[in-house]
């Protein structure tokens, strides 16, 4: 048998597919559909093989259904906002623009070697206008139905990267991309308004009979939804603070509380009435 060049054989089909448009997506409604996303990469300018695993993942998949008489949808995009591109820039004296652009180049071609059954009419960029138009869009529906809101919150800033961080981007008290020890900075932040919908996010879990338990549970807990009782606290010998206003989810706890915890809140609030006076 001849020694399977892969060089020749992989490209050969490869221009094929993309010459044929083989694996793009065409409307017919006499088959059941089914759409494949894997998540999208960041176009850091190249793959590597967690990249490689996730697509091969969904290309077997999207192949499958195919097989089975399915009426297939599998997009590519790329996840193009982000710090690497402002870092990348700001070291490289580069425009963001096309130090993107020229990463999704690379990376594209990438992955078109990997052979991947990948409708790339389909390709979107989320820094793209033709993309977040739609995300601008989205936003001012929602801010027009209340669903939208502005207020002060804190939040982990990273001094280095001058950018808010999720909790889960915070390790160690430290930036997980910079490494500087993250600082908690007040901020005016928008806010999505999901507490109107907890109870139909928290009720329509349950019919999620294939989900891991574990992902159902992390769910619930995001959502965040606890029952309780607010409970005013008076305080005496402080003449800038009456009461104290306090949420509990056991209220039957309250009699166990004893007298340590209360002259610790009678001197806190003292040493802020200190630190304010300086």
């Amino acid at each position: 048998m001849e020694r399977y060049n892969h060089k020749v054989v992989e490209s050969y089909w490869q221009n094929f597919w993309e010459e044929n448009n083989t694996f793009k997506t065409k409307v017919d409604k006499s088959k059941k559909k089914f759409y494949c996303l894997e998540m999208f990469p960041y176009p850091s300018g190249k793959i590597h093989m967690g990249h490689v695993r996730n697509y091969t993942i969904g290309d077997i998949l999207a192949r499958y259904k195919i097989l089975k008489g399915f009426n297939v949808l599998h997009p590519m995009g790329w996840d193009s906002f982000g710090m690497p591109a402002e870092n990348a820039a700001r070291q490289n004296n580069l425009d963001p623009k096309t130090w993107t652009e020229s990463n999704i180049s690379k990376m594209k071609s990438q992955l078109k070697k990997l052979g991947l059954s990948i409708d790339w009419n389909r390709e979107i960029s989320t820094c793209s206008p033709e993309y977040y138009k739609h995300q601008q869009m989205f936003f001012l529906e929602l801010y027009d139905k209340g669903l939208v809101y502005r207020k002060e919150s804190y939040v982990n800033w990273d001094p280095v990267d001058e950018t808010v961080l999720a909790n889960e981007q915070v390790i160690d008290g430290k930036g997980w991309r910079s490494g500087a020890v993250v600082e908690r900075k007040k901020l005016n932040q928008w806010f999505f308004n999901i507490t109107k919908f907890s109870n139909e996010l928290l009720d329509n879990l349950a019919k999620l009979e294939k989900w891991p338990n574990k992902v159902k549970v992390m769910q619930t807990n995001w959502i965040g939804k606890s029952f309780g009782c607010e409970v005013n606290f008076k305080l005496d010998g402080n003449e800038n603070i009456n009461q104290i206003k306090c949420y509990t989810t056991r209220p039957d706890t309250l009699f166990g509380m004893s007298l340590l915890p209360y002259r610790s809140i009678i001197h806190f609030l003292n040493f802020i009435k200190m630190i304010k006076a300086l």
